[in-house]
């Protein structure tokens, strides 16, 4: 039974590992939504992300015989941190099992806490299947991600500070893969705070809570295609599920389009980096599935930080895109000298930023004396972009939007 003494006995026993993460306020999403908004910034918890609170519960928990024998895990990359941390504390061998194509930040990162790694399977429950192959050969302890209890008390320490830090906040939005950290958050919360809702927020390409909730019982997902690695879980926990249906008032989706606008938003507006399951929770708010959330005080749940940098400069030039900073278009100009600085003289009159452009005589579609150029520029938003390419056309010439893709 996971009551909030155990949770209680969690934060104490884990208060040498985790950190107690900021309570931070953000002025842009509460101008936006009329609401008063919080982000718990787990994204700078040691390792990056919450999972540390339940690894070093499990961990500290475990006897002499089990330290002996060592630890394995499998993940995505947050949880193995976390282990992988709790393990080096106490000097216990700890492996690891990955997705052949995890993070390489987390995979380094995840080495560089002395954990042995195996890399295989394309998701999370491949590698699942592979470190109970390996747990049954070696006699390793198993550390579930999620549906552990004193994984779920661990995490329930992020419900503690919450209350600790805003009182009898209206709603709390939280990430959701596997249950754990939704389950604890809301345990911790609704024995203190009752009249607080818990909002979990799945991504779209993977969202078996949603499927389960509806069905009574728990169902898996066809797939796990999502940019939020962190919580692209096919399966519900057997421990988790009971507690999201008693705890958690409503569970929502997001999309990827949805969920990398809201990365972006939170590097620009809150300067802060958050990888894709970590920002979730404020995709869902964005997205306005909550309705009137008006004079509302709300918490959101960053629940990571960890991602890599390529994919996030990607997913930084792809939200941009999305919400109209960057446009990429094409358009044909005489071939003669001069041209091109006639037609770039509009561009500056616009105040328009040139990123990259590539000028080019070959095309079908070209005439003899013709050249194309194809141009990406940054743009303040939608309208402005609009309001450049009509500009360049009522010049005389032809100008058509291309994918930045």
């Amino acid at each position: 039974m996971i009551d909030l003494d155990r949770i209680r006995q969690a934060a104490t026993r884990i208060q040498d590992v985790a950190l107690v993460t900021p309570l931070l306020h953000s002025r842009f999403l509460s101008d936006v939504t009329g609401a008063d908004v919080w982000l718990k910034a787990e994204n700078l918890q040691r390792t990056g992300s919450f999972k540390v609170r339940g690894a070093a519960n499990r961990v500290q928990l475990l006897t002499a015989e089990e330290r002996a024998r060592g630890v394995i895990a499998a993940s995505a990359g947050n949880h193995a941190q976390g282990v992988a941390l709790a393990a080096q504390t106490l000097g216990v061998p700890c492996t690891i099992c990955m997705p052949i194509d995890a993070s390489l930040t987390k995979v380094e990162a995840t080495r560089g806490y002395g954990a042995r790694i195996e890399l295989g399977g394309a998701a999370f429950d491949e590698a699942l299947a592979r470190a109970r192959e390996i747990c049954a050969d070696e006699g390793s302890v198993f550390i579930s991600p999620f549906d552990d209890e004193d994984v779920i008390a661990g995490q329930g320490t992020l419900g503690l500070e919450v209350l600790e830090q805003l009182a009898d906040p209206d709603l709390v939005i939280v990430p959701c893969g596997g249950g754990g950290l939704i389950s604890g958050t809301a345990i911790a919360i609704n024995e203190q705070s009752p009249a607080t809702r818990i909002i979990g927020v799945q991504a779209e390409g993977c969202a078996p809570f949603v499927t389960s909730l509806a069905a009574g019982a728990v169902t898996a997902a066809a797939s796990a295609g999502t940019i939020a690695d962190g919580i692209a879980v096919k399966r519900p926990g057997e421990i988790t599920f009971p507690l999201v249906q008693k705890y958690v008032e409503q569970m929502l989706t997001v999309d990827d389009e949805q969920i990398a606008a809201a990365m972006t938003l939170l590097v620009e507006r809150q300067k802060l980096v958050v990888e894709g399951s970590g920002a979730a929770g404020v995709a869902a708010l964005m997205s306005g599935q909550l309705g009137d959330v008006a004079g509302k005080r709300i918490v959101i749940v960053l629940s990571g930080g960890n991602i890599d940098l390529l994919l996030l400069q990607g997913i930084m030039r792809h939200g941009l895109t999305s919400a109209g900073r960057y446009m990429r278009f094409t358009t044909r100009m005489a071939d003669r000298p001069g041209s091109l600085r006639e037609f770039l003289d509009i561009l500056t009159a616009e105040r328009v930023n040139i990123v990259d452009m590539f000028h080019h005589r070959d095309g079908t579609d070209l005439g003899v004396k013709d050249t194309a150029v194809d141009i990406t520029v940054e743009t303040k938003d939608h309208a402005h972009g609009e309001h450049v390419l009509e500009k360049i056309r009522s010049s005389g010439y032809p100008a058509e939007r291309m994918s930045l893709n």
